[in-house]
Protein backbone atom coordinates (compact mmCIF):
# COMPACT_ATOMS: atom_id res chain seq x y z
CA UNK A 1 0.00 0.00 0.00
CA UNK A 2 1.14 3.13 -0.93
CA UNK A 3 1.50 6.17 1.96
CA UNK A 4 -0.29 9.59 0.04
CA UNK A 5 -2.11 12.30 1.05
CA UNK A 6 -5.60 12.41 1.26
CA UNK A 7 -7.34 15.17 -0.71
CA UNK A 8 -8.49 17.45 2.46
CA UNK A 9 -4.94 16.75 3.96
CA UNK A 10 -3.55 17.76 0.67
CA UNK A 11 -5.24 21.14 0.85
CA UNK A 12 -4.38 21.49 4.40
CA UNK A 13 -0.83 21.64 3.35
CA UNK A 14 -1.08 23.75 0.29
CA UNK A 15 -3.07 26.85 1.33
CA UNK A 16 -4.51 29.28 -0.88
CA UNK A 17 -2.91 32.71 -0.83
CA UNK A 18 -5.71 34.14 1.14
CA UNK A 19 -4.80 31.55 4.21
CA UNK A 20 -0.89 31.93 3.53
CA UNK A 21 -1.22 35.97 4.03
CA UNK A 22 -3.36 35.29 7.65
CA UNK A 23 -0.56 32.61 8.38
CA UNK A 24 1.74 35.58 7.90
CA UNK A 25 0.58 37.18 10.72
CA UNK A 26 1.14 34.17 13.03
CA UNK A 27 5.00 33.89 12.81
CA UNK A 28 7.57 34.90 10.69
CA UNK A 29 8.13 33.58 7.19
CA UNK A 30 11.42 32.54 5.30
CA UNK A 31 12.25 32.11 1.66
CA UNK A 32 14.79 31.01 -0.72
CA UNK A 33 15.08 32.97 -3.93
CA UNK A 34 17.00 31.42 -7.20
CA UNK A 35 17.34 33.84 -10.32
CA UNK A 36 15.15 36.77 -8.23
CA UNK A 37 12.02 33.97 -8.36
CA UNK A 38 10.89 32.52 -4.98
CA UNK A 39 12.10 28.44 -4.59
CA UNK A 40 11.73 27.62 -1.33
CA UNK A 41 9.83 28.94 2.03
CA UNK A 42 9.39 28.04 5.58
CA UNK A 43 7.34 29.56 8.28
CA UNK A 44 7.20 28.82 11.74
CA UNK A 45 4.46 29.88 14.74
CA UNK A 46 5.29 30.91 18.64
CA UNK A 47 4.11 28.28 21.00
CA UNK A 48 5.42 29.56 24.31
CA UNK A 49 9.13 28.05 24.60
CA UNK A 50 8.76 25.97 21.40
CA UNK A 51 9.02 26.78 17.84
CA UNK A 52 6.79 25.09 15.69
CA UNK A 53 7.94 24.58 12.36
CA UNK A 54 4.64 25.19 10.20
CA UNK A 55 5.45 24.29 6.56
CA UNK A 56 8.82 23.97 4.43
CA UNK A 57 8.91 23.68 0.73
CA UNK A 58 11.31 23.83 -1.78
CA UNK A 59 10.39 23.69 -5.41
CA UNK A 60 11.34 20.27 -7.58
CA UNK A 61 13.38 22.04 -10.07
CA UNK A 62 15.35 23.98 -6.78
CA UNK A 63 16.15 21.27 -5.39
CA UNK A 64 19.86 19.55 -4.90
CA UNK A 65 20.83 22.99 -4.14
CA UNK A 66 20.94 22.79 0.04
CA UNK A 67 18.31 25.09 0.55
CA UNK A 68 16.24 22.98 2.55
CA UNK A 69 19.18 23.22 5.01
CA UNK A 70 20.03 26.51 4.70
CA UNK A 71 16.57 27.21 5.55
CA UNK A 72 16.10 25.34 8.53
CA UNK A 73 19.68 26.60 9.90
CA UNK A 74 17.53 30.32 9.80
CA UNK A 75 14.84 29.14 11.32
CA UNK A 76 17.23 27.29 13.85
CA UNK A 77 19.22 30.58 14.10
CA UNK A 78 15.79 32.86 14.92
CA UNK A 79 15.28 30.64 17.60
CA UNK A 80 18.53 30.54 19.30
CA UNK A 81 18.52 34.17 19.19
CA UNK A 82 15.07 34.56 20.56
CA UNK A 83 15.73 32.06 23.23
CA UNK A 84 12.91 29.11 21.77
CA UNK A 85 13.68 25.73 24.13
CA UNK A 86 12.75 23.32 20.93
CA UNK A 87 11.87 23.24 17.54
CA UNK A 88 8.66 21.21 17.08
CA UNK A 89 7.45 19.90 13.59
CA UNK A 90 4.66 17.30 11.84
CA UNK A 91 5.58 15.54 8.74
CA UNK A 92 4.01 12.67 6.89
CA UNK A 93 6.24 9.12 6.84
CA UNK A 94 6.13 9.25 2.73
CA UNK A 95 8.11 12.59 2.72
CA UNK A 96 11.28 10.47 2.98
CA UNK A 97 13.49 13.18 1.58
CA UNK A 98 12.30 15.96 4.06
CA UNK A 99 12.49 13.32 7.06
CA UNK A 100 16.12 12.63 6.15
CA UNK A 101 17.02 16.37 5.82
CA UNK A 102 15.08 16.75 9.59
CA UNK A 103 16.97 13.95 10.71
CA UNK A 104 20.80 15.16 9.46
CA UNK A 105 19.88 18.71 11.16
CA UNK A 106 19.15 17.02 14.58
CA UNK A 107 15.68 16.39 14.76
CA UNK A 108 14.40 13.39 16.37
CA UNK A 109 10.62 11.18 15.96
CA UNK A 110 8.93 11.73 19.19
CA UNK A 111 5.07 9.70 20.00
CA UNK A 112 3.43 13.31 20.59
CA UNK A 113 0.75 14.11 18.23
CA UNK A 114 -0.61 14.81 15.95
CA UNK A 115 -1.19 11.27 14.68
CA UNK A 116 -3.29 12.24 11.86
CA UNK A 117 -4.01 15.06 9.27
CA UNK A 118 -7.86 14.77 7.81
CA UNK A 119 -6.87 11.04 7.66
CA UNK A 120 -3.32 11.75 6.02
CA UNK A 121 -0.61 9.69 8.55
CA UNK A 122 1.53 12.47 10.57
CA UNK A 123 4.67 11.72 12.94
CA UNK A 124 6.13 14.74 15.38
CA UNK A 125 9.98 15.36 15.20
CA UNK A 126 11.73 17.88 18.25
CA UNK A 127 15.22 19.30 18.03
CA UNK A 128 16.47 20.22 21.61
CA UNK A 129 18.07 23.68 21.37
CA UNK A 130 19.02 23.19 24.65
CA UNK A 131 22.36 21.55 24.53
Amino acid sequence: MTLRYTDEGFAATTPASVEVQNRMTEGPVWIALKDRRIVGTVSVVPRGEVLYIRGMAVLPAARGLRLGELLLKEVESFAFAHDYERLTLSTTPFLLRAIRLYEQSGFRRTSDGPNQLFGTPLFTMVKDLRN
